[in-house]
């Protein structure tokens, strides 16, 4: 029976129906589906769509989902991954994304491209590299050069362009024929040197210039990678100076010119150069050399000086951190050991939630670290477990209740489940007072060399160390979108 009230959405639910079917039958680039037209599955699809429309994303994301599984249908998990992009949540799209390639046509490129694309913004560069190359697979030479010049850009964006590079050349190097685009193949020789394939990287540089002679930044590649390796210093120098030449203002040519003097046994002449271009552009990877020349000067309060500068700027760069590892061991932010164990006590706050009103809580911790994998477990004031997390570098768990959630990373797992932006992912190496790999973070020291200050994801990190280096307290603050968050972690012992 239907009463009067009910006439309209009645009424509505019909017109849907038709403009659904209508849509379904008319797309030229979907399969029809008759599974569709099944009562249930129209009503599953509307009722989706109602729900959308009063703000009720989740579900009508978990039911389009559930559906094209059910249905194997490619159209309803693409739809399920726009509703997660209009909703703000990548990792819910990658997902869906992932449902979608699986049952879609190997020719069809677009949800591979989809795929890469929401990988790389997921930051998982590795798990990018098999789709992309089944993508390159299927596109002419147009099609590839304007998709590696997509993927090129896309690492200057990412947090850990090592990473990156590590699967851009994996994905270049699949390629056949190469590709002669030069400014992918720059790029493709510098993933090759973050790859370790040295021999491939000065291919590709020579190759360029011999197309390019007067390349500024390709001379100044070569010429720094064999003064770096201390090899063939003459040319070297050659080539550093003419692209010192063709742009004398750059810092970057600037700091490769004064590295291979260093490299030459010219100190002084190093340290004016090195000095202008820490001047014209601070970076870690120039205070990482300029150290190394005052330190070898014998100057190591200038030295120490200006490594406390880098590590503001970027204490995870790659070059600042091996020099710190060889010269200033016990300032070193190199890799965590494999194990260590910390337990204590947490107190957290929220303010701004709403007016005059906050929100907070306090218990007990213990975080292990056992090689690639952290469990961190939170513990209620009586000592009651409240929830236990597992961490390792492709997937975070939540087991509480009984239940157990997974997602990508720690902190999107705390995001989704507990609605809070509380850090995880870096705790273990933040608890060490190192930043923790993987994305840019400032480093702050005290007169005594200790970490007294990261930043990094957002969160500030203030430390308060003892007499003999043992962490007594750590503040961590962020602002966010649900208000500022300060959490006090006090710690009873500490094992690492």
């Amino acid at each position: 029976m239907i009463t009067l009230t009910q006439k309209p959405l009645f009424k509505g639910l019909l017109l849907a129906t038709s403009i659904l079917l209508a849509t379904l039958h008319a797309s030229p680039s979907l399969a029809y589906s008759p599974e569709l037209e099944n009562g249930e599955a129209v009503f599953a699809v509307l009722a989706s769509e109602i729900a959308l429309q009063r703000g009720e994303a989740g579900i009508a994301y978990k039911t389009y989902l559930d559906l094209a599984r059910q249905l194997n249908d490619p159209r309803l998990a693409r739809r399920a991954m726009e509703i997660a992009i209009t909703a703000g949540s990548p990792e819910l799209a990658l997902q869906a994304a992932q449902t979608w390639d699986s049952m879609a046509s190997p020719l069809d490129p677009e949800p591979k491209e989809v795929l890469v694309t929401l990988l790389i913004l997921n930051q998982r560069w590795p798990d990018a590299v098999a789709p992309a190359t089944t993508l390159l697979k299927h596109e002419t030479p147009a099609q590839r050069e304007k998709t590696l010049l997509q993927l090129q850009a896309l690492i200057d964006k990412s947090p850990n362009q090592s990473e990156a590079l590590r699967a851009y050349y994996e994905i270049v190097a699949t390629v056949k024929p190469e590709p002669t685009n030069p400014d992918i193949l720059y790029t493709y020789a510098m993933s090759a040197e973050e790859s370790g394939h040295l021999e491939v990287m000065e291919r590709i540089l020579r190759q360029i210039l011999r197309q390019h002679p007067n390349d500024a930044n390709t001379l100044n590649a070569l010429g720094y990678s064999l003064a770096d390796r201390n090899q063939n210093l003459p040319e070297a120098f050659k080539l550093i100076s003419k692209a010192h030449h063709l742009m004398p203002q750059d810092p970057f040519i600037l700091d490769s010119l004064g590295w291979v003097n260093f490299r030459l046994g010219n100190n002084e002449l190093a340290l004016t150069q090195l000095q202008q271009a820490f001047t014209l552009k601070p970076e870690a990877d120039i205070a990482a050399h300029l150290g190394e020349v005052l330190w070898n000067m014998h100057r190591p309060i200038e030295a120490e000086d200006i490594w406390r500068q880098g590590q503001k700027l970027d204490a995870n760069n790659p070059t600042l951190k091996e020099t710190l590892q060889r010269l200033k061991p016990n300032w070193s932010v190199s890799e965590s050991p494999s194990t260590g164990s910390w337990d204590g006590r947490f107190a957290v706050k929220i303010t701004g939630l709403t007016e005059g009103k906050n929100q907070g809580g306090s218990g007990g911790f213990t975080l292990t670290k056992d090689a690639l994998k952290d469990t961190l477990e939170i513990r209620n004031p009586v000592g009651g477990s409240i929830a236990k997390i597992t961490i390792t570098p492709s997937e975070a768990s939540l087991e509480r209740n009984g239940e157990i959630t997974t997602a990508i990373d720690a902190d999107t797992l705390l995001q989704n489940t507990l609605g809070l932006p509380l850090p995880a992912r870096g705790l273990s190496d933040w608890l060490r007072g190192q930043a923790r790999p993987g994305s840019t973070a400032s480093i702050e020291r005290n007169a005594q060399g200790q970490v007294s200050k990261i930043l990094q994801d957002g969160w500030s990190l203030t430390y308060n160390w003892d007499s003999t280096n043992r962490l007594e307290r750590l503040i961590m603050t962020r602002n966010s979108n649900v208000g500022t968050i300060d959490i006090r972690l006090v710690f009873d012992a500490t094992d690492d």
